[in-house]
């Protein structure tokens, strides 16, 4: 029951499987973006990768959702999963696998997985009363309510009463199996403020949960009882080994589970932290399967410091934000400015100004000036690099940069990541402002001139390639004006690049290269 046979040279991550009953949001496209740069990452590393996302696609929520739409529950279904799609390509989000429980393998998959822990002993029939949050599909405690019995996470909706037999899973059976897995791998629940939390609520005393309903058409059958319907966390979880099949491999838990099981990584929200951290740990140990590696509830989202909603009319459309602004102006906002695990906040002030800081100014017109001076001093082509490299504060600044990047995207801390990063351009642009290359040319210092130029624009490159998971077009342009054909967009390239601790340590451009023209990396945006 632990992780001891995960794989170092592969790692497999996840994000939810998003439910369907609306369009994605910015609070959806947050964790996606994160794990799509994770696996950029580990790609980089030289890792074989597998990123998985889908939707989760059966439950009252959605009966209801296509009931008001007028339409069947798998046409709902389709449609919304077609704009889940399509938001992670203007996100530039490559993922490996898109798995939806509507999948008819899913439900073999549920099946087998259901069969194992019956087998157990852990499912019983049961009796179920109290407060139903049809939006949370969750049983709430009545303390845990709002006034009027509503969920203080879908304050505008009230609670159901539910009075009704179904089928429970035996969590209290895993008490002190559960609390022995967090004693014992301290890093299975980050981050530290998740775990707590999560200790907090099982040292509370664990309750056995339902995992069916009645009266619920949209969903996978009880096998043992086809007058219920599998409840959608039971459902929903299994979700990450239906999607770890190979195409055409037939739906069986052996198949599923033989390279990529335990998956290194299930990037989640904070609010389903319970059913990752608790419930599914303690499903897998009933079926007698390995656990995942870890489980990390990243923050919620605010708007100008308030929560989004359209009730209140203080909403963000992902799409129209992407398509304004482009995707890695998004993806380097909300992973910079916003510190993974906290909540963070959307402001249209703060996210013009830091793009134009960081991007535009420190980044862009870092290469463009220097590039420029190349074209007039060296006939465009990269100069020699100084024999030596001792006392020179952006090679002291990049020595061990690759290191540090490298500890903070394992850690998930991608704003320690780019702030490094950040701090080794806005050297680079004293530097040269420093040395003033240009009146060394005039005093007839050529090598001189060729040393700052290169040690300047190799930071630049250093620059780029530790951004390259977050900011892939940028980066790319910048590669190419460098004078290298790599596009970090197209996955085989980047299995072909050199050697992580080439790329990621500093000097590797190679002198005498051609470099490209000057040009805008990232176009200035405007309130």
């Amino acid at each position: 029951m632990n992780s001891q046979s995960i794989d170092n040279n592969q790692f497999a991550i996840t994000t939810p499987l998003f439910y369907v009953n609306a369009l994605p949001h910015v609070g959806s496209a947050y964790p996606t973006i994160a794990a799509d740069v994770l696996a950029r990452f580990q790609r980089l590393r030289g890792k074989s990768v597998l990123f998985v996302t889908g939707t989760d696609e059966h439950g009252q929520k959605i009966q209801r959702a296509a009931e008001a739409a007028g339409c069947p529950p798998q046409e709902h279904c389709d449609r919304v999963v077609a704009e889940f799609k399509s938001l992670w390509q203007l996100l530039d989000i490559q993922c490996d696998r898109f798995i939806r429980t509507t999948d008819p393998r899913h439900e073999a998959i549920v099946k087998e997985f259901f069969q194992r822990v019956w087998d157990q002993g852990d499912i019983y029939l049961g009796q179920q009363t109290g407060w139903y949050c049809v939006a949370c599909e969750e049983f709430k405690e009545e303390r845990d309510l709002l006034e009027q019995h509503r969920c203080p996470i879908h304050p505008n909706t009230e609670a159901e009463w539910r009075d009704e037999r179904n089928y429970f899973f035996r969590l209290s059976n895993y008490q002190s199996k559960l609390e022995q897995l967090y004693a014992d791998r301290p890093e299975f629940i980050q981050p530290e403020t998740r775990r707590n939390e999560v200790i907090s609520f099982v040292n509370q005393g664990l309750q056995d949960f339902s995992i069916s309903r009645v009266n619920v058409d949209w969903g996978i059958p009880v096998p043992s009882d086809p007058s219920h319907t599998l409840y959608v966390w039971f459902d929903a979880l299994l979700g990450y080994v239906t999607a770890l099949l190979e195409p055409g491999e037939a739906p069986t838990l052996k198949n599923a589970l033989a390279r990529w099981w335990p998956i290194n990584l299930h990037l989640i929200g904070k609010d389903i932290l319970r059913f990752h951290a608790v419930y599914w740990p303690a499903m897998l140990m009933s079926a007698g399967l390995p656990l995942p590696g870890q489980v990390f509830g990243h923050g919620h989202l605010t708007k100008d410091g308030q929560k989004m909603g359209k009730s209140t009319g203080n909403t963000l459309d992902p799409f129209e934000l992407v398509k304004q602004h482009g995707s890695d102006a998004v993806r380097y906002y909300f992973l910079k400015e916003i510190e993974f695990g906290r909540d963070g906040d959307f402001n249209q002030t703060r996210f013009v100004n830091t793009l134009n800081a960081d991007l535009a100014n420190d980044l862009g017109n870092l290469l463009n000036r220097t590039l420029k001076m190349v074209h007039k001093y060296c006939d465009g082509q990269m100069p020699a690099p100084p024999k030596a490299w001792f006392d020179n504060p952006l090679v002291t600044l990049g020595h061990d940069l690759g290191d540090r990047v490298t500890q903070s995207y394992e850690r998930l801390a991608f704003s320690e990541a780019c702030e490094a990063i950040l701090t080794l351009v806005r050297s680079g642009n004293k530097y040269i402002d420093e040395q003033a290359p240009w009146s060394l040319y005039k005093q007839g210092q050529q090598e001189a001139v060729g040393h700052i130029l290169y040690t300047v624009l190799e930071a630049v490159r250093l620059a780029a390639y530790l951004l390259a998971p977050i900011i892939p077009t940028v980066s790319t342009s910048i590669y190419r004006q460098l004078g290298f054909s790599i596009d970090f967009n197209q996955q085989p390239e980047i299995h072909q690049l050199a050697p992580f601790n080439a790329h990621a340590r500093w000097g590797f451009l190679p002198e005498g290269q051609t470099l490209g023209d000057p040009q805008p990396v990232f176009q200035r945006l405007e309130l």
